[in-house]
């Protein structure tokens, strides 16, 4: 059965079987259910893009300073309040932005962990896992990555595509990370509410799964898997501009399979994540 035919099956509002769990029953990537990438207009992409990109570069420019940067090297006229809004569309903030203060009253988003790899020496893979959220820009849209890696041989376990920044592709991703890769000691993400979400951190203690957080204003403390975008995205995204989500998805395919298992990392000896991870 072809994709199309399978997707007509997925039952949206279903009471009891999710869209993840329909997926998984018909051997449907959730992404492929999720096929229109999320649509803006075309000057937001092209200011999206930007952005993007120079976020890579500097990703301690907050809204103020990248609207700053936007005029004077892009030559645009734009307002703070607009590029405040498309990076917070985008999930990116400044890493040195401190850490909101709650009103009294306010609901939290979910329970923050401290962060358990302070002086840490991580020697073997499943010591430690660790993920993340980027933005990925589209000719004609955008869609949202999630990757879950091993910290010691920054093997790629796992990835979801998404057109919304939802917990259930973060949750996918983890399991299925937890079917090919075993389980880690630690699991590291950011402060997200994706991360700190009942959903995903119950998932975490049920497979007895330590849970370390990333400090605000602490941009090293998932540094692995912040250069794992810089790596997909300049080496295969800004590249290739894909037109639509199965030419996205397609590719990403490609690149992680080569990632893993053919390109050598520097950092590991010149061998790659696929060695270190299986010896």
């Amino acid at each position: 059965m072809e994709g199309e035919d399978k997707k007509s099956l997925i039952e949206e509002g279903h009471p009891v079987l999710s869209i993840s769990r329909q997926c998984e029953l018909l051997d449907l990537p959730r992404s492929t259910y999720y096929y229109t990438a999320a649509e803006m207009d075309e000057e937001n992409l092209k200011l999206m893009r930007w952005i993007d990109e120079q976020y890579m570069k500097c990703p301690y420019y907050g809204s103020p300073r990248m609207t700053e940067w936007l005029r004077q090297e892009k030559h645009v006229n734009v307002n703070h309040k607009r590029i405040e809004r498309l990076m917070r569309l985008m999930g990116i903030r400044s890493v040195l932005t401190p850490k909101r203060k709650r009103k009294q009253g306010e609901e939290d988003r979910g329970k923050r962990y401290p962060y358990l790899l302070e002086g840490m020496t991580i020697e073997k893979p499943n010591e430690v896992w660790c993920s993340d959220i980027s933005y990925i820009p589209m000719r004609y849209g955008f869609m949202y990555l999630v990757a879950v890696m091993d910290w010691c041989s920054r093997y790629v376990l796992s990835w979801q595509l998404s057109n919304t920044m939802d917990v259930g592709f973060c949750v996918d991703a983890l399991e299925d990370a937890l079917r090919v890769g075993g389980k880690p000691q630690i699991f590291n993400t950011d402060q997200g509410s994706q991360y700190t979400s009942q959903q995903f951190t119950n998932r975490l203690q049920q497979e007895e799964i330590a849970i370390s957080m990333v400090g605000k204003g602490r941009c090293w403390d998932n540094i692995f898997i912040e250069r794992l975008w810089w790596s997909v995205k300049y080496e295969d995204v800004y590249t290739k501009n894909y037109e639509t989500v199965g030419e996205l998805y397609r590719g990403l395919e490609g690149y992680f399979r080569h990632y893993n298992e053919e390109r050598l990392h520097q950092s590991l000896g010149y061998r790659t994540p696929h060695s270190v991870q299986y010896g």
